[in-house]
């Protein structure tokens, strides 16, 4: 399905790997010209090659910026004032015990995901509405709605990113600019992988062994047993970001694989 958004340019934060990343090259599959960003310029600039490369027709960029310093983004800014469609993909998360979680890393949570999403919303926002056409995308997490407890700092700023959504909505009203907010539940992202190994070190297990063990002990509650891949998280929100989906409009959309119960 062409999805409508040839040329168009996009900047997805925390881009070099993992749901990021995922995004970044469905955007490049349906000819979205990509801002990849990242703190390691390294990194970026390899993702920026690979995506060139893969998706020749497009012309993806280097947005190398630690995003929660404010004059790295203010230097983003002026290295790319315009762009169609943000995705706030970029975050931290980490299993912590309450107990053990003082204000600075409280402080630390919400400058990283949600202050940093809001300073890149704030400014492109006024521009997509200008030209009555944009997308603004905010990944959260099932965490949001369901806090397992294990990490109580993060789904703190995942609730918040829902609330937001819904503010930043409300003043698009009347225009093709949308915000909305992707909910994935727990995803095979590299980091996810190495856990995976390390949790069970046997190598005559395969994989998809280990995958199904540590489901079937740890989250009995998915009902698609399985880690989401990436690439189904990129699909959905290449489609959210289309022309297709203008009446999403500050909307919580969950990819948890069934780990939130629907209640009616």
């Amino acid at each position: 399905m062409d999805m409508g958004l040839n040329h168009k340019t996009a900047l997805v934060t925390g881009s070099t790997k993992g749901i990021g990343k995922a995004i970044a090259i469905e955007l490049a599959r349906e000819g979205v010209n990509v801002l990849i960003n990242g703190r390691n310029d390294e990194e970026v600039e390899r993702t920026v090659r690979e995506i060139k490369s893969d998706f020749p027709a497009t012309s993806p960029q280097n947005a190398a910026a630690d995003i929660v310093d404010i004059g790295q983004r203010e230097a983003l800014f002026k290295k790319y004032p315009h762009i169609d469609i943000l995705v706030n993909n970029m975050g931290v998360y980490e299993i912590m015990q309450y107990a053990d979680i003082d204000d600075a890393v409280w402080e630390t949570y919400f400058r990283t995901n949600v202050l940093a999403a809001n300073g890149l919303s704030k400014f492109y926002l006024p521009n997509m509405l200008k030209n009555d056409y944009g997308r603004i995308i905010f990944i959260a997490s099932e965490e949001a709605m369901m806090p397992s407890g294990q990490m109580p700092q993060y789904a703190m700023t995942k609730s918040m990113l829902l609330s937001l959504s819904k503010s930043l909505s409300k003043l698009t009203a009347g225009t093709e600019v949308t915000v909305n907010t992707i909910m994935p539940g727990p995803t095979l992202s590299e980091h996810v992988h190495q856990i995976i190994d390390g949790i069970y070190p046997d190598e005559t297990m395969t994989f998809s062994e280990k995958e199904k063990t540590f489901m079937t002990t740890n989250l009995p509650q998915s009902e698609i047993q399985r880690f989401i891949k990436p690439i189904e998280i990129g699909r959905l929100a290449a489609f959210v970001c289309s022309p297709y989906a203008s009446a999403f409009k500050g909307s919580p959309i969950r990819m948890d694989g069934g780990m939130v119960p629907t209640i009616f």
